[in-house]
């Protein structure tokens, strides 16, 4: 789970009335506090009108000192903006601002200093130019008594302030207006999110007893005859299982672990087109076709009867060729508007489906093998999102998550919902090893209640699902005492679900049988069934 877009500083509620000084300048103190060094840096909406042309806005930080900014943009006023002289605002300004914001370089002076020229200048906000693009934090001395700074001092970013710079430059009119809006307390998105990927492992769990009721009961009774052991097989004729072994599930966390490498150093647009080609293709064919579209096709008997042979595809029913059609019309669409505001539902449902169709097909046998899978997915997980920058300077998971800064592409494999409810936008997103790793064990319950004909409170099904939601709220807890960084899901889902399950075991004694599900029965109906003699 992880939160990309900033702002990454959270703001607190700011609730205070807001006085215009002489009719040219704001301020937005709270007249409770006098100024000083007590100030929360909060993140700054910063709207900018060149020649009365409206541009998009930039962000700024606001410093620990000063005067507070208003949270909404009503209660704020468009000003003038103007260059300082000096430029760095060392020293006493050479000309009175006037009520307009000041526009300084960093300089080699403190921000405590720069504010105090710029206030004695007459300016109603200074606006500080960063000599990079991320933003410093302005902190200040709480000791020093003659701090007693009255208007707004916020940082923006290099390439932001060399925008307005140009533009000032060229004497072209630019027009400012600040303001710091605050974040809900409550992240509503979220919990949709949440209901997604419960949702998802729900569904794929039961998606045979959802699609095709009588079919999955003959299933689990030919099951319930022969337990298969763990390798590749077959208990419905038209789909190909696979069930994880201990090794399998070591090297598929090995090899996802070099891959992640590989992103990270070699990460290219060229790349990340390659990996979203593919996405597409898997949500096109084994997605909306296998998993959301072959239970209509089956109860249409008029137009699943009837056929039509193509060439270098074979002989399909008009049902069938209908469904393609349908299928990859909405693969194309989604690729070639994937970067619009509204592709995050088309990626959802590719994503949704593709996890369905995997939880069919990948199995875990057992406890065993899934408590191999989950440790080691822990570790994976923790591994490069907080240990990862102390030996690459960087958290390599949150880069590849946020994929080719040049091109702006971004690897599609999660599930990722618009923040509706928050002034400063952004995405909340969950990655699919989140949702799938958890969701093999929880789908491994509810067969093994099923073989045991359990019922709802007496499984581990139930359970598990409602331990898994937990600990995706204990993710949403961590993302918001962490200040928005990324977090490590499976940090909080692994001991949520693979250790319910392992205390459910021990009380109910049924942890052995969890442990070597189906491997007992495979060596019995091995020694039950000797070669024959020739």
């Amino acid at each position: 789970m992880s939160s990309f877009d900033p702002p990454s500083h959270r703001c607190s509620p700011v609730v205070m009335l807001l006085l215009l000084l002489l009719g040219v300048s704001f301020v937005a103190t709270d007249g409770s506090s006098p100024p000083g060094c007590s100030n929360k840096f909060q993140m700054v909406k910063v709207l900018n009108w060149i020649n009365g042309v409206k541009g998009s806005y930039f962000t700024g930080l606001t410093a620990q000192f000063g005067a507070t900014l208003p949270s909404e943009a009503r209660q704020s006023v468009r000003l003038q903006a103007s260059l300082v002289d000096p430029l760095d605002s060392c020293s006493n300004l050479s000309s009175t601002l006037d009520g307009r914001i000041a526009l300084s370089v960093r300089g080699n002076c403190a921000f405590t200093e720069k504010a105090k020229h710029a206030e004695a200048a007459g300016a109603s906000a200074l606006l500080v130019i960063n000599d990079k693009e991320d933003l410093d934090e302005m902190g200040c001395v709480e000791k020093d008594t003659s701090l007693n700074v009255t208007i707004p001092v916020l940082m923006i970013s290099k390439s932001s302030g060399d925008a307005l710079n140009r533009s000032m430059v060229e004497n072209k009119s630019v027009e400012l207006l600040l303001y710091a809006p605050t974040r809900p307390a409550v992240d509503f998105t979220a919990g949709l999110l949440l209901l997604m990927a419960v949702g998802t492992v729900v569904v794929g769990s039961l998606w045979s007893e959802l699609t095709d009721p009588d079919q999955a009961n003959e299933s689990y009774n030919i099951l319930s005859k022969e337990i298969s052991s763990p390798g590749t097989r077959k208990d419905d004729p038209e789909k190909e299982i696979l069930d994880i072994s201990v090794a399998g599930a070591v090297f598929f966390i090995v090899t996802a672990s070099v891959f992640l490498l590989l992103l990270f150093y070699f990460m290219s647009s060229w790349f990340v087109w390659v990996l979203t080609i593919f996405f597409c293709i898997g949500g096109m064919q084994h997605l909306l076709m296998d998993v959301c579209c072959d239970p209509p096709c089956r109860n249409c008997r008029h137009l699943g009867r009837k056929s039509v042979k193509l060439p270098l595809v074979g002989t399909l029913s008009w049902m069938s060729l209908l469904v393609n059609i349908l299928c990859l019309a909405f693969a194309v669409f989604w690729f070639v508007k994937r970067g619009t505001s509204y592709a995050w539902a088309g990626q959802d449902i590719l994503g949704i489906c593709l996890m369905i169709t995997a939880l069919q097909v990948v199995r875990l046998p057992n406890i065993k093998v899934g408590t191999v899978l989950l440790c080691c997915a822990f570790v994976y997980d923790i591994f490069w999102v907080f240990i990862s920058p102390l030996i690459f300077h960087e958290s390599v998971m949150i880069v590849v998550a946020q994929g080719d800064s040049s091109s702006g592409e971004s690897i599609p494999m999660l599930l990722r919902i618009p923040r509706f409810f928050d002034p400063w936008g952004g995405y909340d997103m969950i990655g699919f090893g989140d949702i799938l790793f958890p969701g093999l064990l929880i789908c491994f319950a509810s067969r093994y209640d099923k073989f045991k004909k359990r019922g709802v409170s007496s499984g581990y099904f139930l359970w598990l699902t409602i331990g898994y939601g937990v600990g995706l709220l204990l993710t949403y807890l961590g993302l918001y005492l962490m200040d928005g960084h990324g977090q490590p899901a499976l940090l909080y889902i692994v001991p949520c679900t693979l250790g319910l399950a392992v205390i459910l075991g021990l009380v109910r004694g049924e942890l052995k049988e969890l442990w070597n599900y189906g491997i007992e029965d495979s060596e019995s109906n091995t020694q039950e069934d000797p070669l024959p003699v020739a």
